[in-house]
């Protein structure tokens, strides 16, 4: 390798003394020519102190690739002499080292490197493979003979590691199963600190109790299993809820949705472990997402069901239903429910309760101006700006900023409010990163930064948790009672009830168009060095990462929800091809995958042209909407037996069906068998239809039953990224 002046031009870089360490790369920043100020107080001339250019710089070394920044500042008239000032941070390496790392972070600058790593290593190793890989290096510590200095520093970093890891995430270690592990690293704890007694202590009662648990038959039920208990459909009143005010509704909602959002586990977030939940053998994983999934599809119901159950009421009568949950919307807003507020309005604009256009005509005017107002609030314009703006205003604000009749009318001042988000746009942006940005480099080496960008995403959850621990609410035993006997309404049932009330084929009175599921973005290769960037605010809504959100839905076309469920759309015994188009009303809250270019859909980079197409199969019970990735290599039978994949299906039955692409005007294109897909569709629809050769729907006459149910958004990589393999 060259000399480390010849490879930087003939200079020697400020601040890096080591030529025995390999320089991959360096690059300069933007120049930082502003004075460093003091406070008023002071004099001018103590904060006359000019920084150079700084330089960031990637050294590798022993496994571990480091980006160093080294700035050089040059002092004042007072102050002649000049400092370089170094720091540096884990951009990848491999699993061990990056695992040994944490005990020596504190000592190279990195401070938040244990924090990052606790935070998303589920997402490239194991717990047990960390365990293992500290135990072997505390079987080696730093000998006698080394000084006294260096075993103390590496004592409080194996202290400060695992109080740090027991405290934030002490499932982990309860959840090894095999208390092998545990004892063994106890004994290897450090003996000369009372902390480290405590730890060994700690870590021996888990391990006692993993013993327990394994003589024990498997009769307790776990977290994976929180539900809540059975409607019972023979005490529902529909109607009953009229008997309830909308703030009271509200606070018991919100009252849920708190102690569901509180015990979220903030990794279950991680695209790289949510896309994963559908997977034989994944079914406990995310268990705390999914309980919030369950939640806003029980509210969603709820509404569903408190406004269709009761076929025999007036229009009159049924806009009463309207008007409450729009009160009880409005209600969710000024106690910054955010997730409740969005299952209501997704639930209202559900084709069921959509098209009832007598309903909506005899709405009070106000009201629907009130709902007008409460679904821009989840517009998906520019990457839900509206939504994350919100955040950043109230997130841990006392009240929301609203007017103060809004919030004297529902609230109680004497209790501070938390914010409980729509947790689909967190989804969103984790999964967006774990499909945008590689897991490993092109030497193998595991990506640390993209690490640090998902922490910034899970950071600001944990921030909104930390605003709703101190929430204190008073259940109301007659609306919980109320709330839990609501049946579940199959979808198959909310349509059947919709045309009871109001007869097919009427038109849509609102104005509401479905949302399109397709967006445009740029080019990968500048996606994935604009998330390079620095990352020192982690708390903050505008961090890196939403800025780069920002950025990369600046040009949309029409942006879409990010989704964690699927479409629904009236079932229908017509053949007609104008049924099947994706002009039919659908929901908006769809489950798809939102990358292109130009034509949109399209993705350039990555060495082929891609596209995001959605495809349903042939049934009568409504929309199914799956979104898979298209490359210009993909012939017919590949998408064919990607898509059955996706929807459940033996994707070894492709060749007894055929992909139709669903045109604008009721029309159709049937792509050829053995054809190119990529080029064989065209670029006006997105929309693609599985129907059987034979005629016949591979589900007979009973619909796919999926955990979440069509009302709660289903997670989609949303903004302009190469999306992979995630449903």
């Amino acid at each position: 390798m060259l000399p480390r002046n010849i490879r930087t031009g003939g200079y020697n870089l400020p601040g890096v003394e080591s030529d025995n360490v390999p320089l991959i790369g360096f690059r300069p920043l933007s120049p930082d020519r502003g004075t460093i100020s003091g406070h008023s107080g002071r004099r001018a001339a103590d904060a006359e102190v000019q920084s150079s250019q700084p330089t960031v710089v990637e050294e590798e070394e022993d496994g571990v690739i480091y980006t160093v920044t080294v700035k050089q500042h040059h002092g004042g008239p007072n102050s002649p002499m000049s400092t370089v000032s170094k720091s540096q941070c884990v951009k990848a390496g491999t699993e061990e080292k990056l695992v040994l790392h944490l005990l020596h972070s504190f000592c190279m600058g990195d401070s938040s490197f244990i924090t990052i790593f606790l935070s998303t290593y589920r997402s490239f190793t194991t717990t047990g493979r960390v365990l293992d890989i500290l135990s072997d290096r505390l079987e080696n510590p730093p000998g006698d003979s080394e000084r006294s200095q260096i075993r103390q520093s590496f004592n409080k970093a194996v202290c400060t590691v695992f109080s740090t890891w027991l405290s934030e995430y002490p499932e982990d270690f309860k959840s090894l199963g095999d208390p092998s592990r545990l004892l063994r690293l106890a004994p290897l704890l450090p003996h000369d600190s009372s902390s480290a007694a405590d730890l060994r202590a700690r870590f021996l009662r888990i391990a006692e109790e993993l013993s327990e648990k394994a003589l024990l038959p498997d009769t307790h039920k776990d977290q994976t299993s929180f539900t809540s208990p059975p409607p019972d459909a023979s005490k529902f009143e529909p109607t009953s809820i009229l008997g309830f005010s909308g703030a009271l509704i509200a606070e018991q909602l919100t009252m849920i949705e708190t102690e569901l959002f509180v015990r979220l586990v903030p990794y279950h977030c991680l695209g790289s472990l949510w896309s994963q939940r559908d997977k034989k053998g994944r079914e406990g994983v995310c268990w705390s997402v999914r309980a919030t999934v369950r939640q806003f599809n029980k509210l969603a119901n709820a509404v569903l069901a408190s406004c269709l159950w009761p076929t025999k009421l007036r229009s009159q009568q049924r806009a009463r239903l309207l008007e409450k949950w729009i009160s009880v919307a409005e209600a969710c807003r000024a106690r910054k429910n955010f997730s409740s507020l969005y299952a209501i309005v997704s639930a209202l604009k559900s084709n069921p309760i959509h098209r009832l256009r007598k309903t909506w005509q005899d709405t009070d005017r106000e009201a629907l101006r009130k709902y007008e107002e409460l679904s821009e609030i989840f517009s998906d314009k520019d990457n839900y700006s509206q939504t994350r703006e919100l955040l950043k205003e109230e997130g841990t604000s006392k009240f929301a900023n609203l007017e103060n009749r809004l919030n004297n009318r529902y609230l109680n001042k004497s209790n501070a409010q938390g914010t409980v988000p729509y947790l689909g746009i967190f989804l969103t942006d984790l999964t967006m990163l774990d499909t945008a940005v590689k897991d490993r480099l092109d030497n193998g080496y595991i990506n640390f930064d993209k690490r640090r960008r998902e922490f910034e995403v899970l950071a600001q959850i944990r921030l909104l948790q930390s605003s709703c621990k101190n929430c204190v609410f008073t259940a109301d035993e007659a609306f919980v009672q109320w709330y839990n006997s609501v049946p579940t309404l199959r979808e198959e049932e909310s349509y059947r009830l919709s045309n009871e009330i109001e007869a097919p084929g009427d038109p849509s009175p609102r104005g509401h168009a479905p949302a399109v599921v397709i967006t445009q973005c740029p080019d990968l290769s500048t996606s994935r060095t604009s998330l390079a960037g620095d990352s020192d605010s982690f708390f903050d809504f505008h961090s890196p990462v939403n800025n780069l959100l920002s950025k990369l839905t600046k040009h949309m076309r029409s942006p879409s929800v990010s989704c964690l469920d699927v479409d629904t759309s009236p079932p229908t015994n017509e053949s007609n091809p104008a049924t099947l188009t994706p002009t039919t009303p659908t929901k908006s809250h769809r489950r798809s995958a939102s990358c292109g270019n130009n034509p949109p859909g399209n993705i350039q980079g990555s060495g082929a042209d891609m596209r995001i197409i959605r495809i349903r199969m042939d049934l009568e019970d409504g929309n199914l909407y799956r979104s898979i990735l298209v490359t210009s290599n993909d012939k017919t039978p590949t998408v064919i037996s990607s898509a059955l994949e996706k929807h459940n299906q033996d994707p070894k039955q492709a060749s007894r069906y055929e992909l139709i692409q669903l045109l604008p005007e009721g029309k159709e294109l049937v792509i050829p068998a053995t054809g190119n897909v990529f080029y064989a569709m065209t670029s006006s629809s997105v929309d693609f239809l599985l129907r059987r050769k034979d005629g016949n729907s591979p589900f007979g006459s009973h619909p796919i039953s999926t955990e979440t149910s069509a009302t709660f958004p289903r997670i989609k990589a949303k903004g302009r990224r190469l999306v992979r393999n995630l449903f």
